[in-house]
């Protein structure tokens, strides 16, 4: 990468400086580089000069000039930067050799060699799925591309609740609260069985015993009540695979909450967990008869035992259900392969594998690393299992998971409005909810934004027009920082200009049009010039921001934030359509001809690599 070599060199220069002066560069003084905002002020500069003055007791000016002096020392330095000027009040800025950088071999700091497991999508199986599951499997499938694109060797779980509340109320709907209403998909049936059954709650209690009626038949299996859960379950995880594969959403394995519950896998984990001093049965009090993950006093920060929070520390409740977050322990024990369990495993689809009580060995799981794609509210159990994990002496595992938290999605004023909600309040945004019957289901907002894309679009060659609305809608749930609540507005997901996955598509067909010109009257963007012409604003502007796609990637991998392939993205573009509109490409001067053909090829290539890891076509027109 481009700043890490010029961070490697910048170090040599300084530990140089710090050695003639008797000292050493503190650890917690890092060299660091940043890409000033105007081009007058270089490509990159650095304020290491300032913050050496008071150790080094010399002005920082004189330091920089130190450091200059080091780094004109340094041939192979010298030869990629075209000039370094010190400037007040002690600010050392660099310019890049482009004609040298283009030529130069950059590489990633290879992968570890070492084994992720992406968890992500995980949604209940007893209704369609709706736009809120849709950000989370956007942003799981993105981190998938984006570890494999690092080199990392990666597996994709969708786990699987058959297990829980969600899908009992389903159960209990179909047996007592029939609706007849039409519907193209069982899913869609289910969500509004789920939601009548919710409201049948309030009125008749009697339903709320019968659900716990169907949990413990879901968790015991091998009956009437089982059956018709699992029956469920299964046609409405497909229903959910072929929601996601129109977004370009795959996944290797399917983990059902039942198989680990009746293949041993909790029996397992309870054993080990029952060696540690964290790890009680209540005798007493609310929590009587209920084993209990105790916090340690450090973590302790819920004093009511009726809160949520408190509830995800129960891992089996008195009446001897499991909570969901004790399946998860065990799940994660069996993720990193320390538990002497293991599924058996069939295929659910042509590609993809599920947990089964009968089928054949596979090597899933055993793994280095785990990443669950989860919303905020999931993070206090998501911490229980960082617990467990510690508190069995798996420390190298728990230090491994990592949780990605993101902000749920809800409804613009004009979406909700919609759907038939009451705005008349006047909020910003309007929530979904399952039990209520809220929400927009995927299937319905993709036609919806295939139905506008369709009415604006003048050239319907090239991509169809669900393709780009998937595009659209993807580009759209990803762009905001992961803690971002997502205001869903159709309007602004589908416009053509601005930040959205429409214009990353219309600006890599523009590229590709205008090299498949250059190509024709032959002129070829395959090799890059023998000399670069002096860059005009617009191309050195384009060309500083292709120079940092191997440092996003690598700050996006480290951070596990899609948002920034999305901002590095939208500059991309920005920034091309600035020089295609500032500098002719293909009317150009033979002398600089060459140059912007290669300059569009570089662009097209970049941005083909980065809509690969945001899961963007990459069209050849619009």
């Amino acid at each position: 990468m481009l700043s890490q070599l010029i961070i490697h060199h910048l170090e040599k220069a300084v530990h140089s400086v710090c050695i003639s002066y008797d000292t050493t560069l503190p650890a917690s003084i890092p060299v660091r580089i940043e890409q000033p905002a105007s081009l007058e002020h270089g490509d990159y500069a650095t304020n290491i000069a300032m913050q050496l003055a008071k150790i080094l007791r010399k002005a920082p000016l004189q330091i920089a000039e130190l450091i200059k002096g080091q780094l004109a020392e340094d041939a192979s330095f010298v030869s990629l930067i075209s000039s370094i000027e010190v400037v007040p009040p002690g600010f050392i800025n660099l310019r890049i050799n482009w004609s040298v950088w283009a030529t130069h071999t950059f590489t990633l700091p290879s992968a570890p060699g070492k084994k992720v497991v992406i968890e992500h999508t995980s949604i209940n199986p007893n209704k369609s799925a709706h736009i809120g599951h849709l950000r989370n499997s956007c942003i799981g499938d993105t981190l998938v591309r984006l570890m494999r694109t690092l080199g990392h060797e990666v597996e994709v779980h969708n786990y699987i609740d058959d297990l829980g509340n969600q899908l009992a109320d389903t159960v209990v709907g179909l047996l007592h609260t029939p609706t007849t209403t039409e519907h193209g998909r069982f899913g869609d049936y289910c969500w509004d069985v789920y939601s009548s059954t919710n409201r049948a709650y309030v009125q008749d209690p009697a339903l709320v015993a019968h659900r716990t009626e169907v949990l413990h038949a879901l968790e015991e299996g091998n009956q009437n009540l089982a059956w018709i859960g699992l029956l469920v379950a299964e046609r409405i995880a497909k229903e959910h695979l072929e929601e996601m594969k129109q977004f370009g959403i795959d996944y290797d394995l399917l983990v059902w909450e039942s198989n680990i519950v009746r293949e041993g896998f909790w029996d397992s984990a309870f054993e080990l967990l029952k060696k540690t001093s964290l790890f009680q049965l209540e005798t007493e009090g609310k929590l009587a008869g209920c084993w209990v993950l105790k916090q340690t006093e450090q973590e302790e920060t819920v004093e009511d035992t009726e809160s949520d929070h408190s509830a995800d520390k129960v891992l089996v409740r008195s009446n001897g259900i499991l909570t969901y977050t004790a399946k998860d322990i065990a799940y994660h024990l069996w993720k990193y392969g320390v538990l002497a369990n293991d599924f058996v495993y069939k295929r659910f689809t042509d590609n993809v594998w599920t947990t089964s009580t009968n089928g054949e060995a596979r090597n899933f799981g055993r793994t280095d690393m785990v990443i669950n794609v989860i919303d905020y509210r999931q993070q206090y159990p998501q911490m229980m299992v960082k617990q467990a994990l510690q508190s069995l002496g798996f420390t190298k595992e728990a230090d491994k998971l990592r949780h990605v938290s993101y902000g749920v999605v809800s409804l613009s004023p004009s979406a909700a409005a919609d759907l038939g909600i009451d705005i008349s309040d006047g909020k910003a945004s309007y929530a979904m909810s399952g039990r209520q019957g809220i929400g927009i289901k995927i299937t319905e907002l993709l036609q919806q934004v295939e139905n506008v894309i369709e009415q604006t679009r003048s050239d319907k060659n090239g991509l169809s027009s669900r393709e780009i609305a998937a595009a659209a809608i993807r580009y759209y749930l990803l762009r905001f920082a992961l803690q971002t609540e997502v205001v869903f507005d159709l309007k602004q997901a589908t416009e053509i200009s601005g930040n959205t996955g429409v214009y990353l598509l219309y600006s890599y067909a523009r590229a590709l049009s205008v090299l498949n010109k250059a190509q024709d009257a032959g002129t070829q963007a395959v090799s890059i010039p023998a000399a670069f012409p002096t860059l005009e604003n617009a191309e050195h502007a384009l060309l500083r921001h292709i120079s940092t796609w191997q440092d996003t990637l690598h700050t996006a991998g480290r951070e596990l934030s899609p948002s920034t392939i999305c901002n590095f993205t939208y500059e991309l573009c920005s920034l091309f359509n600035n020089f295609y509109a500032a500098c002719p490409i293909l009317k150009a001067q033979p002398e600089v001809l060459q140059f912007r053909v290669w300059l569009t090829s570089l662009f097209k290539r970049t941005l083909g690599e980065a809509l690969n890891v945001l899961g963007l076509p990459t069209p050849s027109r619009m």
